[in-house]
Formats: C-alpha cells, structure tokens, sequence
C-alpha cells in the first residue's frame, strides 16, 4: 500500500526554527572600561547562539484580510526527506487542554486552535512535530475541487508520500461524515491507524465516507481561511480537481502555545 495519506473520495478510486568613578582611582576605572568592552562581543554571541537553537523561521507575510490580499512568496526548496522517530510521543503531551497554532507559510498564517480533550493523541503528535520543526519548508501537496474540498498539507518533501513515519488511530471522527468548512483533521491510508503527519484544510463543507472510521478531527481553524480560498480559487495544477495545488504554497514554520 502507497505510504501516500489522503483523505479518501466519495467517488471510487483513492488517493491517498558599563564601569563607574586622580591617579589609582582613573587607572581602575580604565582597566574595568576594558574589562567591559570585551567582555561585550562574548554576551551578544551567547544571546544571539541561544536565539538561534530555538527561533522558527518568520512568516513571509501576515495573515491577509480578504481574498484579494492574498501574495505569496517564492517557495523555499522542500526537504529532501522527512525526519523518522521511534513512535509517537504520549497522549499526555497534550495535557487534555486547548491550544493554539499558527502555521506560518509562504501566502501568511493561518491560525488554528487544537482540541488535546477531544482528540488527545492527534494533538500530542501535532504539538510534537511542530515543536520539532518536522514540516518547515514543506509544500502543501493536495488540493480537491470537487465532491471533497480540502487542502492537504502535512508531508515534508511534498510528494505526499512520506510520513514520521508512526501511525495511531482514529479520534473524533464525526458519525455523520460531515466535515464544515475550517475544520483542521488529519489524513491516513486505508489503515485507521496510519494516522501520523499529513492533515488537511476543509474550504468548503465536506461529505466523507465513514465505513472505515471517517478522519480524526483534532481542531479547526480561526484565522486566515482567506489564504486557503484564495489558492482553493486558483485551482489543481492543469485544472485537475485533485491535484497539487496551481499556486505554489509551503509551510515555513509552526508555532503552538497553550491557549489561556
């Protein structure tokens, strides 16, 4: 089975960072003068090495206000592969709280806000990889147009083949197969439990199939949907209705806090 994950069609076939003061007194005052001018250059590198280890790369652009402002900048060269771990980390890293997350990418930010109560282990994986810089540089690799409408983003080299690689199960997934507009879930293979870093972007309210579990619903989103209308308007590459998207864009960075 392809490691491509992809929220299934309703339709067959699937796809799946200074001193102070005569002789003595102005001799000790101009040997702590120098003390201090050296010492200087030592504490800038140790704050700017301290920034460095933790910064995430900046967004391009701020979260845009409409449609029409939407502006995207080139995007960055995707990694090369992903980054592989030994499992998923522990349900608890989500400590059953809300959070909030801002995807910075190459069109602006879309904000998020991650539900760690309803889907526990979907947060703690999310939290994980984002504070682990899993997806920087990485393109969007899927949009729909039709019978589903989502954004799907998640793989680090945008083929939409690669994974953490782990996988866990299904949480939250709504009964009814309805998936609203700004909702944030993740996308899996055909095994429920092959949940692990792709999720997608609902533009438009959805139908998904619900024989196999339906998909986790980990949190939706709550600023920036205007970035995602506005590359759903431009279309799959080659006007296909599924298909990369036709304008470029890639996630820089993730930041995630606890919501307040």
């Amino acid at each position: 089975m392809s490691n491509t994950k992809r929220p299934n069609r309703p339709t067959p076939g699937k796809r799946q960072g200074m001193p102070r003061g005569q002789m003595a007194i102005v001799a000790g005052i101009v040997v702590l003068c120098i003390a201090a001018i050296v010492a200087i250059p030592f504490f800038l590198n140790s704050s700017d090495d301290d920034e460095s280890s933790s910064a995430s790369p900046a967004a391009s652009n701020p979260s845009p206000t409409s449609v029409d402002d939407v502006t995207c900048d080139k995007a960055p060269t995707p990694q090369s592969e992903g980054k592989t771990y030994a499992g998923p980390p522990p349900a608890s890293l989500s400590e059953d709280a809300t959070w909030e997350a801002t995807i910075h990418t190459t069109c602006g930010d879309i904000r998020v806000e991650l539900d760690g109560k309803a889907a526990p282990q979907t947060v703690a994986s999310f939290l994980y990889l984002a504070k682990d810089g899993y997806w920087d540089n990485g393109p969007c690799h899927r949009l729909t147009t039709s019978g589903i409408f989502v954004l799907q983003c998640g793989d680090p080299t945008g083929t939409g083949t690669v994974t953490p690689p782990y996988g866990f199960g299904i949480e939250n997934a709504p009964e009814s197969g309805d998936y609203p507009r700004g909702t944030l879930a993740m996308a899996r293979g055909d095994d429920p439990n092959s949940n692990g870093g792709q999720f997608f972007l609902v533009y438009k309210d959805t139908q998904l199939p619900t024989d196999a579990g339906g998909y986790s619903v980990f949190g939706k989103v709550t600023e920036g949907m205007q970035i995602v209308d506005a590359i759903a308007a431009k279309g799959g590459e080659g006007q296909q209705a599924d298909a990369a998207p036709a304008q470029d864009i890639s996630i820089l960075s993730v930041d995630v806090k606890k919501k307040a």
